[in-house]
């Protein structure tokens, strides 16, 4: 049996348990969203012990060599203890600017910081309650803009989108993680050619790599395709066909499953992509949202000649159900 120490207070772990499922089964709330090593909410710091080298994957070198891990998929080997610490230090406070409703289904939230956050558009942070609730979002501000802006799908039944629709009142106190991801823009080779995808609110990493791209002068042409189930699901659509409108060289083509139109695509959004793009050798690509679709698109887009060097994905996770610390109101 493995032990983790927090907080002057030592805690079993079961045979095969996580750090993280460890603490909140027995009573400590932990920040946490998606539980597979993806979101980062769960950050947590060894003050002395032995880190399994897993919960370290994928994490900046700077918080490597802090002691920063990652708590859900941290398993102590039987014996071990660790003494754990939790990553306030890594949290900036932030409040609410202002909530905008830009579909049915997507809230855009507007936070401003009380220090200096320092991010490239297209990456995603943990937006923090003060209860310790944690999700993921990604950025769709540029930095200049000096606010963060966040596009939340509101889930029936979801924890923080609920929050957020119902009660969150503007000049609430939060606040925000990271950033992590590296899906964003990186000037250089201003000729190429780009292609992002997504769905969802998938399109939100996407809409701020795009302005990053055009105010950094990137020549190449620019293909951003859009997609969703129903034309309802769409958002942003007058700002991307003035964007487009502005900049010759910047391609919006939204698309639905069902319901299209004379403006809007019908069919996959693989069947979109290949239309315009059918041999997309030599393009930088980005794909966020749903995970099934940014794995079957990655794996097209290879097969249709992308290099994986030029082909950043982050895939969208579902946050796993809350687990409710024993005793927390």
């Amino acid at each position: 049996m493995a032990r983790v120490k927090h907080e002057s207070r030592w805690y079993p772990l079961e045979a095969e348990e996580s750090v993280l499922d460890g603490l909140l089964r027995q009573g400590v709330a932990v920040p946490n969203a998606c539980r597979a090593g993806a979101c980062q909410s769960c950050l947590m710091r060894a003050l002395s012990g032995d880190v399994p080298e897993a919960a370290r994957a994928g994490l900046k070198d700077t918080l490597r060599t802090q002691g920063y891990f990652l708590a859900c998929v941290c398993r102590p080997v039987t014996g071990a203890e660790l003494e754990v610490a939790g990553a306030d230090a890594l949290r900036v406070p932030a409040r609410i600017e202002s909530m905008t409703l830009l579909s049915p289904s997507v809230l855009r939230v507007r936070l401003t910081t009380d220090a200096s956050f320092d991010y490239r558009a297209g990456q995603y942070v943990s937006l923090l309650r003060a209860d310790g609730l944690a999700r993921s979002y990604s950025l769709a501000s540029l930095p200049r803009e000096g606010l963060l802006e966040l596009h939340v799908r509101l889930v029936p039944g979801g924890a923080m989108s609920g929050w957020l629709v119902r009660e969150a009142r503007v000049g609430d106190a939060m606040a925000v993680q990271g950033p992590a991801g590296s899906c964003f823009y990186v000037p250089g080779r201003p000729e190429q050619p780009l292609l992002l995808a997504g769905t969802g609110t998938g399109l939100a990493p996407l809409y701020g790599i795009v302005r990053d791209a055009l105010e950094a002068g990137h020549t190449g042409p620019i293909w951003l395709f859009h997609g969703a189930r129903t034309p309802e699901g769409l958002y942003l659509t007058d700002e991307l066909r003035e964007l487009a409108a502005r900049n010759v060289g910047f391609h919006y083509r939204p698309g639905v499953l069902t319901g299209g139109s004379r403006d809007v695509a019908e069919g996959a959004l693989d069947v979109l992509i290949r239309a315009e793009c059918p041999k997309p050798v030599g393009y930088r690509a980005w794909l966020c949202g749903d995970s099934d679709l940014v794995l079957s698109l990655r794996k097209k887009l290879f097969l249709s000649g992308l290099s994986l060097k030029d082909l950043h994905a982050d895939a969208f996770l579902p946050s796993a159900p809350r687990v409710e610390a024993v005793g927390a109101r």
